[in-house]
């Protein structure tokens, strides 16, 4: 059986490890206990999250035990690591309910049966320190010099860094002082934005009881060009289908650029690197063929094949002909609202086609609305039942963005 590192290194993951041949050599001899941190600042986990999973799940398949670690302590207090600026403090209410939001989400990709991996959450061992304790114990072991020269903290200085958010470093590092106690844990893992963290926590197990632990980052999931991929015009491509739907989570990664095609099938799906080569291989129209099957794979993984199939069908009528459109996003509306009058702008804000009047405005004066295949060009454009055929309409945003108007009569 290969060692997990390789398969991780090849498909484009690693970023860099405190001691590469050793955490290498490691995983080659036995069963690791392994972490991964995520911070409940929100009700759902996000496409950002994904590639964490997806290690979580490669080194599972492996025979090493994951972590997950839910960060209900050190959610109350918010990680500068990668921000201009503070975050929003949650309540702890609010921590508490993304906890279970996560919780519930994780259990989709990872086997916690019989031990196989352990998830806890922080707040356990963090809400309830003593804080003169917490000093003496923990934060005698750093240097506070040594913290400024990290960048999470040097690029905040000059607009301004809270105590607060300077003790994360602290907090993070004593989880895995709590989890190499506990459980044994051996490595943390995180993405590359947690480097200085997993070295507060990697110094901090050393000093304070000999022992010897490994951290080792991965890629931050990010386009050609740098950007962080996850993001769209509604904001973040979220896992729970009631925050992105399947189809709007396939049509993201349908429509990705076609030099991110190869690194998404490497990083997001367990397709033999053979076959993610031969479809990053690939060039003009054919692309779409690698970038349907990316769709289709990320979407099965995190939805199930039952929403992946549908998806694609739904796609496939819209682009290709094929397929049926049943799954296409639609909005029921009923028929006596029509008869009684709506201007488009006002039809398009009650389905979500459009956050506001203004950027329906903008839409059409930019030409990116469509009735059918008809751009409009009317921004008081009045839509009566007469345009319905069989009682439905179809409208598109921009080149991609569908959405079908059913008329029903209540």
């Amino acid at each position: 059986m290969s060692n997990v590192y390789d398969v991780l290194e090849e498909r484009g993951y690693i970023e860099q490890g405190t001691h590469p041949e050793e955490i290498r050599e490691l995983l080659g001899k036995e069963s690791v206990t392994f972490y991964i941190g995520f911070d409940p600042t929100a009700d759902s986990l996000h496409v950002g999250h994904f590639i964490q999973i997806m290690v979580m799940m490669h080194m599972q398949k492996a025979g090493h035990r994951p972590i997950a670690l839910m960060g209900g302590g050190t959610g109350m207090v918010g990680d500068p690591s990668g921000r201009t600026d503070m975050r929003q403090l949650l309540t702890r209410e609010m921590v508490k309910k993304n906890v279970q939001s996560f919780k519930k989400q994780f259990s989709k990709f990872i086997d916690f049966s019989e031990g196989q991996a352990i998830m806890v959450d922080n707040g356990d061992w963090l809400l309830d320190l003593n804080y003169v304790d917490f000093l003496r114990d923990v934060g005698r072991h750093f240097s506070v010099n040594r913290m400024l020269s990290f960048e999470c903290f040097k690029s905040r200085l000059e607009k301004g860094l809270s105590f607060l958010e300077f003790n994360y470093m602290l907090m993070q590092s004593y989880d895995f002082l709590e989890l190499y106690r506990k459980y044994n844990c051996k490595l943390q893992m995180g993405g590359s934005d947690q480097w200085s963290n997993i070295l507060g926590g990697v110094e901090l197990v050393r000093r304070a009881d000999g022992g010897t632990v490994y951290g080792l980052t991965f890629k931050l999931l990010t386009t050609s060009e740098g950007v962080k991929m996850g993001k769209t015009q509604a904001g973040a491509v979220w896992l729970d289908p009631a925050k992105t739907s399947p189809y709007d989570f396939f049509q993201y990664w349908r429509n990705v650029d076609d030099r991110d095609v190869e690194k998404c099938l490497a990083l997001l799906t367990f397709l033999p690197m053979e076959e993610v080569r031969r479809l990053g291989a690939l060039e003009g129209a054919e692309i779409n063929k690698a970038k349907e099957t990316l769709a289709y794979e990320v979407t099965k993984l995190v939805h199930g094949e039952e929403e992946a199939k549908k998806a694609l069908a739904a796609a496939q009528a819209l682009f290709s002909g094929k397929g049926t459109s049943q799954d296409i996003p639609f909005t029921e509306i009923e028929k006596a609202k029509i008869e009684a009058g709506i201007d488009v702008l006002t039809l398009l804000m009650e389905t979500g086609l459009i956050a506001s009047k203004g950027e329906g405005r903008r839409l059409i004066q930019q030409g990116g609305l469509y009735l059918e295949e008809e751009r409009i060009e009317d921004i008081g454009l009045l839509i009566t039942t007469e345009l319905f055929k069989n009682d439905k309409i179809m409208f598109r945003k921009g080149k991609k963005v569908y959405h079908e108007i059913r008329l029903v009569k209540k």
